[in-house]
């Protein structure tokens, strides 16, 4: 299926200005993606705040993760009919509050419900600016925007990231979280500034939307195709550190430009993601899987050359962030008319992968198969990421179109 399928030929909601609307909705992408990325960051500071190990500390990355997954469904189911906009503000203002709950945080416990929350509107934000940035523009444009959206996320892990981890290694992590509330209310006033009025759908609900979503078969080869195949990035991503210093024999002062080549490559996957989708989102998916694997075996190979290891790593995220672009757009068009759940559980899928990445990376390490193995795990689930695409496209091709 192309991206301008089943489209009207003309943006469905006017406006002079789409380019600054699709701004303020990608600072929020920003803003999401600096507040997840950034706790890794200042692990240790919290851990040494709040009085706990620092593997004990991780658990509050993974409470924003099960908060995200949890997040996307109820959201969505209840916001289906919410004017578009509004709902935007909305998310947006409670991961204000949520953040700045964490700031204030005085135990480990209120710091990792408060993480559990902030991580509730983070899949339904993204699904909804989505919609709305595909809305602005014409048919083939779709791509770009859905893309532009996406890649605030991409340069948060260039900029923002890197930003709030110094300022909470100089102030105390509770700085990093007061500066995600401000980021999350510059994103409110942006919002209400650029964007244009977006009513929701009156004529749905919930209940309706999730038993035309789940209902459908392609929405959950999609949503399998990137739990799974999306899974080998972050096995590679959660193991960065120790494979350069250990495999790669490199200082660890280096383990920072690797970090910014991931982030690069994904920045410069999320900006390919949006032209591929003009040619076609399903090829789009299928190449991205397909190059996925060929770079987690390259990336074995290359991690105990050291330096040779830098632009294998931009690859590894580039090719990641074209499946990322292309897996939410690809849930829009098999959603039906279920278009706010379709457009946020992919960013519930994701967050399947980066757990299940992470973990199998991990038992792979605790076998004894050293710090790079991780990435074969990872060329394993491209694979099958890719074999779940192409039973996709299977089925598609049999369907009728009007039951598609």
């Amino acid at each position: 299926m192309t991206a301008t399928q089943e489209a009207s030929p003309t943006p469905a909601v006017a406006t002079r200005r789409p380019a600054l609307a699709i701004l303020a909705l990608a600072v929020g992408g920003f803003t999401i993606g600096t507040t997840e990325f950034m706790t890794m960051g200042v692990l240790p500071e919290i851990a040494e705040g709040v009085d706990i190990s620092v593997p004990t500390a991780g658990h509050v990355i993974s409470a924003y993760a099960v908060g995200v997954v949890v997040g996307v469904p109820i959201l969505a189911f209840f916001g289906a009919a919410l004017p578009r906009r509004a709902m935007l503000v909305g998310l947006m203002a409670a991961y204000a509050a949520f953040n700045l709950a964490s700031a204030a945080a005085p135990t480990y416990e209120v710091l990792t419900l408060a993480r559990f929350l902030d991580g509730l509107p983070h899949g339904a934000y993204f699904g909804v600016a989505s919609l709305v940035a595909a809305s602005l523009v014409v048919p083939e444009r779709r791509g770009r925007a859905v893309a532009s959206v996406m890649l605030g996320l991409s340069v948060a892990n260039v900029a923002g990231v890197p930003v709030a981890t110094f300022l909470g290694q100089q102030l105390g992590w509770r700085s990093t979280y007061l500066l995600a509330a401000v980021l999350a209310v510059l994103t409110v006033a942006l919002v209400l500034a650029a964007v244009p009025s977006v009513p929701g759908d009156p004529g749905t609900s919930g209940r309706k939307e999730a038993r035309e979503f789940f209902g459908s078969l392609q929405v959950w080869l999609t949503m399998a195709a990137g739990a799974v195949g999306f899974g080998g990035m972050f096995a590679v991503y959660s193991y960065i550190a120790k494979t350069v210093t250990v495999v790669g024999g490199l200082d660890r002062g280096t383990v920072p430009l690797f970090v910014l080549a991931l982030g690069l490559g994904m920045v410069v996957g999320t900006w390919l993601a949006g032209e591929l989708a003009a040619w076609s989102v399903m090829r789009s998916m299928v190449l991205a899987a397909v190059a996925g694997a060929v770079v987690m075996v390259v990336y074995f190979l290359a991690a105990p050359g050291g330096w040779l290891l830098l632009p294998v790593a931009f690859l590894v995220t580039a090719t990641g962030s074209v499946l990322v672009v292309n897996l939410q757009l690809r849930l829009m068009d098999v959603a039906g008319g279920a278009v706010t759940l379709g457009a946020a559980m992919n960013h519930a899928a994701l967050n399947v992968a980066n757990a299940l990445g992470a973990w199998l990376g991990g038992v792979v390490i605790a076998a004894g198969h050293g710090y790079r193995s991780p990435a074969l795990v990872g060329a394993g689930l491209a694979v099958l990421g890719l074999l779940i695409l192409l039973w996709s496209a299977a089925v598609h091709r049999r369907t009728p179109a009007r039951s598609r």
